[in-house]
């Protein structure tokens, strides 16, 4: 009664809307207390994978990030953040420490750490920086910037203020004409007056973008219409670009500042605890797989225990591993098979019965 007290106080004098829950020990039971504190409000839980959230801590740069807090302090701060943007969090950690398969300590561990490195960087770039928020860590994982520049640019950025442009980084010590041109495409600048900066598109590229314009018209809500009035091979080559890349250019003034992620599943957000003894055959649920394995995948539906898709029921076509299909993270739909309470085992299926 004591501890619902603290965490409904808390809540009220910081307006909190989502609780995040680490699903490692006692995540379960702290998903109950949440629940049962939370009952009759508004707010919200999620349960997020805590892997390599004790390595954060206990590292260097989680003493640098939170030099007053201890370990257990600092993990409950990475498992929150990841909630709010896992990209900019887990770029902290070792990517090996998150677990990426069964059989990674099989592998050449000097390859496997450059293929890992190479993932990470393909992310980062993917998704785009804010280059007036991005941390250290996040920043080094940009095409043509290193540890040293990353920290150059936010010494910079904490000296001189936000970056109004991005022709302002080659005011960055250290980073030259070639890291710039390697580097500037990916990071965002959200208060600058070229609304180009805070799109994916090149400055190499400005001047094929304003040229889309010209030949367009400014109404960027008319843009589809107009090319397909004048044709993307001759609108192509007015600007001086090929097809490909008009495709690009369009597809960033439609959106600017679009985040790719935000096309991805929504996470499923709780507000109660459901037990084994609630479910029954044929329940249809949503959930999200937690563990790929050789024979199945597992997927938490917000019970205790999580339940298992056997690898002959994710999907009607054949598959020699669930990895073809799914990925951890994924939300998907099961109906509930079989519930085995002695044992606590749930079997489950995707493929609804006819």
């Amino acid at each position: 009664a004591e501890a619902e007290r603290i965490v409904t106080g808390l809540i009220k004098k910081h307006n909190v809307k989502v609780i995040s829950i680490g699903n490692g020990t006692a995540g379960r039971e702290t998903e109950k207390f949440a629940a049962d504190t939370v009952k009759g409000t508004d707010v919200k839980y999620v349960i997020v994978s805590e892997a390599g959230a004790s390595v954060y801590s206990a590292s260097r740069l989680g003493a640098e990030e939170f030099p007053d807090y201890d370990v257990s302090l600092r993990s409950a701060v990475s498992i929150a953040r990841r909630l709010q943007d896992p990209l900019a969090e887990l770029v902290k950690i070792d990517p090996k420490s998150i677990g990426v398969g069964q059989y990674q300590h099989d592998m050449p561990q000097k390859r496997l750490d450059e293929t890992l490195e190479g993932v990470v960087e393909d992310c980062v770039n993917s998704v785009g920086v804010d280059l007036n928020t991005a941390s250290v860590s996040l920043l080094s994982h940009v095409s043509g910037v290193n540890s040293t520049v990353a920290k150059n640019i936010v010494a910079y950025r904490e000296a001189e203020g936000a970056f109004r442009s991005r022709k302002e980084l080659l005011k960055v010590p250290k980073l030259g004409a070639k890291a710039y041109e390697q580097c500037a495409g990916f990071l965002r600048v959200p208060e600058s007056a070229e609304m180009l900066d805070n799109t994916a598109v090149h400055p190499e590229s400005y001047r094929a973008a304003k040229s889309l314009l010209l030949l367009c018209g400014s109404d960027i809500s008319k843009l589809p219409d107009e090319l397909k009035r004048i044709g993307m091979d001759k609108a192509a080559e007015e600007c001086g670009i090929g097809v490909p890349t008009l495709k690009d250019i369009l597809r960033e003034l439609q959106k600017p500042g679009r985040d790719p992620r935000d096309e991805l599943p929504k996470p499923l957000l709780r507000s109660d605890v459901m037990e084994m003894s609630d479910l029954v055959p044929g329940m249809e649920l949503t959930g999200t797989v937690r563990n790929i394995v050789d024979f199945g995948a597992f997927v938490d539906i917000g019970v205790h225990q999580d339940g298992l898709v056997h690898i002959s029921r994710i999907c009607d076509k054949f598959i020699r591993h669930p990895s073809e299909v799914l990925k951890p993270g994924d939300i998907v739909t099961v109906w509930v098979l079989e519930v085995d309470q002695k044992k606590k085992r749930i079997s489950l299926t995707m493929k609804k019965e006819r």
